[in-house]
């Protein structure tokens, strides 16, 4: 054994960091994988998730260097994760870096997450697949975009490969969530929550083997596990634009002023200047649109997909503060009695109640100020941009 991979063994003791492999009926490499990660790390621990072919008695001859987590019914990949988790987080572990039983993965890439972990501690770290065009499917091909496309929906962050198995996880966070997902999408549902609670999510670049079609093992069943991670995808895309991203926008900008924000996020940042202008004007819109409770999980839905800036819509959505509140309404309900034909401006504060106001004439009304005013607020702001902010 070379002097380096031994000084990698003490490194992994050192911090903490132990392998993970879920093994499901791959008899046939599950014990080269075991070989070439134990010349790195000596604590590994394996899940066999119900096999029915001869992967234990492939495992045996190991059974003295490793830790060995067996059950007899196939419970899923995502049950086989937390399941190994919950144990080496027991024996004192701080990370786990899961790798595939099936070969697809090389143990001679376990530094790059090691030294990627000294520079960014307590971060979740994937494996980026370096795949070249001819080696992966059109299907996996799209399923890595597909993926990629609604962590960044739900995060706000952009990766370059969602769906890689080789990965290093920090386990203290995970040890006090419980997860709904036992199958495939669980690498999913994780990396997600991980990143709601502002840990980092960062790729390294790995290498990667993809067999020929006749040689390849896969536990994946396209139609109903792409079900299930679609059902996923749907409620972790709720969840994101209803509380998770507006709360981390609230939390990046509640402690700094506002003329520290325009400076920095607005004058200052590398944003075009019709980016910003729309962005604002559609957030004084939706800020102003009657569809209370609403306003802020469909306006960074429809920010997203628009590819707008959703911190800065947020700001201009704030123009609904409860001190703005009742000049909104007041303005809505003379609007609306203008557009049906009161042919006037001025309302008497009487004629608003509970008991007697006009809800059509509101509702008009409302709609018909959140276009006014977001096409006057866009377009001054992108006036004074003209003048402040420099091209990108």
């Amino acid at each position: 054994m070379s002097e380096n991979k031994q000084a990698y063994k003490v490194r992994f003791q050192s911090m903490r960091c132990c392998v993970l492999i879920p093994t499901y009926n791959n008899a046939r490499t599950i014990a080269k994988v075991i070989e070439d990660v134990s010349t790195y790390c000596n604590d590994i621990f394996i899940v066999n998730d119900g096999s029915t072919d001869d992967t234990l008695s492939k495992i045996a001859p190991y059974k003295e260097t490793i830790r060995l987590i067996d059950y007899p019914k196939n419970q899923g990949k995502g049950h086989a994760l937390i399941t190994g988790f919950r144990h080496a987080y027991a024996e004192g572990f701080r990370y786990a870096v899961t790798i595939d039983s099936d070969g697809q993965h090389f143990a001679d890439d376990l530094p790059v997450f090691l030294e990627m972990l000294e520079k960014e501690p307590g971060t979740v770290i994937i494996g980026a697949r370096q795949i070249k065009k001819n080696d992966q499917s059109g299907g996996s091909n799209f399923a890595n975009k597909f993926s990629n496309f609604w962590f960044k929906a739900e995060t706000g962050l952009t990766l370059s490969d969602t769906q890689s198995g080789y990965r290093l996880y920090p386990l203290e966070p995970i040890s006090k969530m419980r997860f709904y997902s036992k199958k495939y999408e669980f690498e999913i549902e994780v990396i997600v929550r991980l990143a709601w609670k502002g840990i980092k999510v960062l790729n390294v670049p790995i290498a990667v083997f993809y067999p020929s079609k006749e040689e390849r093992i896969s536990h994946f069943r396209p139609f109903r596990d792409f079900f299930r991670i679609s059902i996923l995808n749907t409620i972790l895309v709720f969840f994101a634009f209803t509380f998770f991203l507006p709360r981390n926008i609230v939390r990046k900008y509640s402690k700094r002023k506002l003329k520290d924000i325009i400076k920095e996020d607005i004058l200052q940042a590398k944003i075009p200047r019709h980016i910003i202008a729309i962005s604002i004007g559609f957030g004084v819109f939706m800020g102003i649109v009657p569809i209370w409770g609403y306003q802020l999980a469909v306006g960074f839905l429809l920010a997203h997909l628009l590819k707008l800036n959703k911190s800065i819509f947020f700001l201009a959505a704030n123009i609904s503060i409860p001190p703005m509140i009742p000049l909104i309404l007041y303005l809505s309900y003379i609007f609306g009695g203008f557009l049906l034909g009161k042919d006037t401006w001025s309302i008497s504060m009487n004629d608003i109640s509970l008991n007697t106001i006009n809800l059509k004439q509101y509702i008009i009304g409302s709609i018909s100020l959140a276009i006014v005013a977001g096409f006057f607020f866009g377009a001054v702001s992108y006036a004074i941009l003209l003048i402040t902010k420099k091209r990108p």
